[in-house]
């Protein structure tokens, strides 16, 4: 479990790829020292094993299926990933409910300077459309941002300038692709409605 509020940035040192798998050796800077070998790290917002550790430089491996929903297989050495620990009983919920469990893949569409923030924004596939509503919460690339403005195929997100800082944020350009979970509360109220309107038709 996490809660999308990302410290800091690790950065890629080596991919070694086998087969439909990937493993990556990444440079966790101040995170990574943090982490043990066995535990949970968050990965541009998936939740990954960490099976080697050495100071702050740990390995994490990715499967066929979460290559296929997320971003983590256009990665390349050097690149910055936003990394997170995983959420203590005793911690406060600084951010929202995050699994680590990713969707899907948004890209970013544009990106506009304002005055004090920067407007990200960034398409959605229409199939999790959904999902959003006005400032709701969603995870891109495992932070934990509120939807500004809402349109039919993109949201609209502002990033402060602290954030901007501390997470992978300042190096995305548009067309670059982004991991999104939304939501879970909201996943879970769609599968309780649905699994009881299924329940009453068969009764029926």
């Amino acid at each position: 479990m996490f809660t999308g509020i990302v410290l800091g940035t690790g950065k890629i040192k080596s991919i070694r790829r086998s087969g439909r798998a990937a493993s990556y050796v990444i440079d966790g800077k101040s995170v990574g020292s943090k982490l043990r070998t066995g535990g949970s790290v968050a990965v541009n917002g998936v939740c990954l094993t960490v099976v080697k550790k050495r100071g702050r430089v740990f390995e994490v491996q990715a499967v066929e299926e979460t290559l296929r929903k997320t971003n983590l297989g256009l990665l390349e050495p050097d690149d910055h990933v936003n990394l997170e620990l995983p959420l203590c009983a005793s911690d406060r919920l600084a951010g929202h409910l995050v699994l680590g469990h990713i969707d899907g893949v948004g890209e970013v569409a544009s990106i506009k300077r304002l005055k004090k923030s920067w407007m990200f924004r960034i398409t959605v596939p229409k199939r999790f459309s959904r999902y959003l509503i006005p400032t709701g919460s969603i995870a891109v690339d495992g932070v934990s941002l509120t939807v500004a403005r809402l349109e039919d195929s993109s949201i609209g997100i502002a990033i402060i300038p602290h954030t901007m800082e501390v997470t992978r944020f300042k190096y995305l350009k548009p067309g670059d692709r982004v991991n999104l979970e939304f939501d879970v509360l909201g996943k879970y109220v769609e599968r309780f409605l649905s699994s009881r309107n299924m329940r009453n038709k068969i009764r029926r």
